[in-house]
Formats: C-alpha cells, structure tokens, sequence
C-alpha cells in the first residue's frame, strides 16, 4: 500500500468488516466518517433502473453536506422495490444514530448481485461493527477497501498532495470495479431526486458496479465542490468502460473536512485544486478499467481533428466499444480496418479520405488508404500494458480520449455463470 491512503487527509476514520452478506466470508460492510458534518458532493448513475442506495443518496447529498458513507458489498440492492427503498433508508439510519447526526447526512451505496433483498439483520450488525472499529490508519482504510470489492482483482487508490500557498492538502481516493463498467455518472438534480426508482422484485442478475470515494483535508464550498466533481467524472469514470454496461449503483462521491485550515476560494486555488482532483480521478479510473474482467491491458483512444468535441468523444466511444476492437487488441492483431470501421458508425461526421490512423506510434491507414507497415513490429507493440490509438479526423479542432480494455475469453468465463 502506498504511504498515502483515503485516511491520509485530516478529519476522517473509517473501517470494514465481514457481516456474512457475502458467502465467501470476506469483509461486507463498510463506513467512511468525517468528524463532523462538512462539505461535500456526488454523481451518480443515469441509468433509468436506479438502485435503491442512489434514489436514497440523490436526496441526501441536496444540501451538500454529509457525515458518512455507509456501503455494503455482496448484494446491489436494485430491482428491490419498496422494500429495497426502506433498507437503504434504515442503513443511513442506523449509521446516523451511531454518530449523533441526521440521517440525511449519511450517504449508502451498495454493490453486489441485483434483485436479492438485503438481509438487514447482518447489514446492522455489520453497521454497529464498524462504527465501533473506525480508526484513521493504513489499516482502517484497507478495511474500507476490502470491504467495498466485488469481483475485483486488486485494491485500487490514488492520491496526491499539493501546496496552497505555503500549506499542504491532500486528495485521496479508493474505488472498486471491474464488470459492469460503463459508467455515465451526473449530479442529481430535483426532478431526478425525487424518483423513487423503477424498482422491480422480480429481476436477477450480475452486478459488478464503480462506486468511487475521495477524502480531502482542504476546505471546499459545496457548489464549488459540484463543479469541480462533474468536471473530474467528464475526464475519467465517465470516459472510460469495460463492457459499457452502466451500472444501476454507479456512485462518485468528494468529502471536503476542511481539517487542513486551507480554503480553496481563489480562482487560482480552484484550477489547482480541481487539476488534483482531475488527476486522482483519472488515476482511479484507468485502474477499474486496467481490472476489466479477464483484461491484459489498457486501450487509450485518443481522437482529435473531429468536427467537434462531441463528435471526438462519440467517434473515441464507437471505437473503444467495438467488441472486434476489443478482441483484435487482446490478440495484439493490429487489423486497422475495424477501428477505422467503427469510427463511422455513428452520426459523429468521419471521412476517411481526410484522416489518419496511429497505433502505438505507427501509422497504418491515411487519407483513405492502408499504409505499408511492419506487422510483426506493431503486433509486438501491442503487447504493452497500455496501447494507444491516436485517429485523426482532419475535420475541425474537436477532441477527445476514451479509456477501455481488451476483451478476453476470460470475460466470458466469468459472466456466463455469475450467479448460478
């Protein structure tokens, strides 16, 4: 683990145990806690099928202030219903009447097996444990991240530190994911906020999901810290995918304690603070997409030239997305013709005879034709850990970079017997 951790920022504890939702035994149940009520923001999935934890979540994070973050693991708590609804309600409950705060303080996030109603009897159980194991350690907030996994292979966390005029603050952050990755996360506004969710007790089915959670000692107002959320989402998580299957759970939440005394106010401050934050996110982002079920390696998708920004990103998404793609890049088989293929898929504007198509430094196809290159050289190429398709549109000034994996026999395995 690295000397930097999610508790490394001053103002938080946190802890994780096994509550027995999950039947393998391993850690369930999982509480993030600020010493007092501060700062803070959210997005969350915009899937229309909106787990229980996220309809509860969206309602809570309104005033922009929160205690805790209250998970559990093991099971998503969506398609769940009313009484789904009434679960994640009572997990902020309980873990509000632990800390002596509102409920709406408390944010509750699940992830595990959609369609299976929480055993509540264990989830408060797990509760009460945890809140009498919070501590501030590298410990502790391994706990937490132990206790937030799924299918994941590896524990993921970034951080950072970075001076605000002649004080120090830190930013950190830990996520968990690695199927059931595509995620498309928004702030809530009123209308979505007082969905109750389209619930259903009759659906089942495999749930990896990302749920992202980043602690900063700085002191952060909370539309300052909304803006600055969205915008660090935009250029990592929502940017990125695995199987572009966006989640029912998907949640990215900031807490800002403001223990570190320094407050981001200035214009300046803000850019620097938000550079930071754009960085831990990315940093946490490319790890679910390099954990990516049955994944051997990074796809970074870089488009420029494009009509448009939002041209750059749909033609980046067609190709980041497109299964052959995929599969050619877990073969190191650099056949051109099915990314240049996918960048016309959509309604994005493409012409071939204007653009040009880079993979891992080399070119292969330009202005309309294949480019004689060494085959045995770039499939060799495509054997590194992160790859990069660079395909320029000669079209206009829009740009944009997509982050996905390749795809495996692997991917396969796992998901063809998820819950059976």
């Amino acid at each position: 683990m690295s000397q930097l951790h999610l508790l490394s920022p001053k103002g938080f504890r946190a802890a994780g145990v096994a509550a027995g939702i999950k039947k393998s035994g391993k850690p369930d149940v999982a509480l993030l806690v600020a010493d007092h009520d501060i700062s803070a923001a959210a997005v969350f999935t915009t899937n229309q099928v909106v787990a229980a934890p996220v309809v509860v979540g969206r309602l809570h994070i309104q005033r922009g202030n929160l205690r805790a973050i209250v998970v559990n693991s093991g099971n998503a708590n969506a398609c769940t219903g009313k009484i789904g609804l009434r679960d994640a309600r009572l997990m902020a409950s309980l873990t509000a009447s632990l800390l002596g705060c509102e409920t709406t303080r408390v944010l509750p996030s699940s992830t595990g097996v959609i369609g299976h109603l929480l055993p509540m009897d264990k989830v408060g159980k797990g509760i009460k444990a945890a809140h009498a194991n919070l501590g501030h350690s590298a410990e502790h907030a391994l706990a937490f991240q132990n206790a937030i996994s799924t299918t994941d292979a590896f524990l993921k966390q970034a951080a950072t530190t970075l001076k605000i005029g002649k004080e120090t603050i830190t930013i950190a952050g830990v996520c968990k994911g690695a199927g059931m990755i595509g995620p498309r996360m928004k702030i809530a506004d009123k209308q979505t906020s007082k969905q109750t969710g389209k619930q259903s007790s009759k659906q089942t089915g495999k749930h990896a999901t990302m749920l992202a959670y980043v602690t900063t000692d700085a002191l952060v107002g909370g539309a300052a810290l909304r803006a600055m959320l969205t915008s660090a989402a935009e250029q990592s998580f929502n940017v990125s995918s695995v199987d572009d299957h966006t989640s029912t759970n998907d949640t990215l939440a900031v807490l800002a304690s403001g223990a570190s005394g320094v407050t981001i106010a200035s214009d300046a401050f803000k850019k620097k603070f938000s550079a930071a934050l754009d960085e831990v996110c990315l940093a946490l982002a490319k790890q679910v997409v390099s954990d990516g079920e049955g994944a051997t390696k990074v796809v970074v998708i870089r488009v420029t030239g494009a009509a448009s920004d939002s041209d750059a990103q749909q033609i980046a998404r067609q190709i980041g997305n497109s299964n052959l793609v995929k599969c050619a890049m877990h073969g190191n088989d650099p056949n051109w013709g099915r990314i240049v293929s996918a960048a016309g898929l959509g309604s994005a504007r493409f012409v071939p005879e204007k653009s040009k198509l880079t993979l891992c430094g080399t070119v292969l196809y330009r202005g309309g034709s294949p480019v004689a290159f060494d085959a045995v050289k770039v499939s060799s190429d495509l054997k590194q850990k992160e790859v990069v398709v660079d395909l320029s549109c000669g079209l206009g000034k829009g740009q944009a970079v997509f982050y996905t994996c390749d795809l495996s026999k692997m991917y396969v395995t796992i998901n063809a017997d998820y819950t059976t």
